[in-house]
């Protein structure tokens, strides 16, 4: 049975691992899912901050962290860089080397650009919602797996998961039980696996 797995991190790692309560070894993660499940893809979908890098939406599926990390480097050389920008350009790299370590793991990585948004109050929020990238890859692949482990609890996914189903394919949920829809639970059935359950497992030392 030809098994991919696609994994949802703004929604199963939402508010970071200091919600979770552990932190999250993703090399064990990615041994787990192959050991348990027999994954042959495992497909990770985030979010990263580029600072002005030049990304093809055209060209490319997914940012390349290689590229941002030279071009966030090039950034730091800026002498006239108050303290402010040099500390956030440094998060922006760990974050980049974050998803550099998951590519030679093994993950394939699907990233898009956060984006800014103003607010009515001044502020401004930053979003890199995945929900119809990740749901679009589910349809492109469907021919290619039997099975798939889905990494989210978030509702939306609903339409595409049923259509799976329908079509044949085996779908297991494996979310954090508080942070998932009830709709989602309630679709999964046996099929729903609690992540807070894998601390023992996946924590890292």
């Amino acid at each position: 049975m030809k098994t991919y797995v696609f994994i949802d991190a703004s929604n199963l790692f939402y508010g970071g691992e200091k919600s979770l309560g552990w932190k999250i070894d993703y090399n064990k993660l990615f041994k787990y899912l192959k050991e348990k499940y027999v994954a042959t893809k495992i497909l990770y979908f985030g979010g990263v901050e580029t600072r002005d890098f030049k990304y093809d939406y055209q060209a490319n599926e997914t940012v390349p962290p290689d590229a941002v990390e030279k071009h966030l480097l090039t950034l730091l050389q800026n002498k006239h860089l108050n303290e402010a920008d040099i500390v956030l350009i440094g998060r922006h790299l760990q974050r980049i080397r974050f998803y550099q370590r998951l590519d030679k793991f093994g993950y394939k990585l699907l990233l898009k650009p956060v984006k800014l948004y103003e607010q009515g109050d001044g502020t401004t929020r930053r979003k890199a919602n995945c929900d119809v990238d990740m749901a679009f890859h589910l349809m492109k692949n469907l021919d290619d797996f039997d099975r798939v482990i889905i990494l989210s609890g978030d509702g939306d996914f609903l339409p595409v998961l049923k259509h799976l189903r329908e079509i044949g394919k085996e779908v297991i949920v494996l979310s954090r039980g508080p942070r998932t829809a009830k709709e989602i639970k309630q679709f999964a059935g046996s099929n729903f696996r609690d992540f807070e359950y894998l601390k023992y497992l996946l924590e890292r030392g």
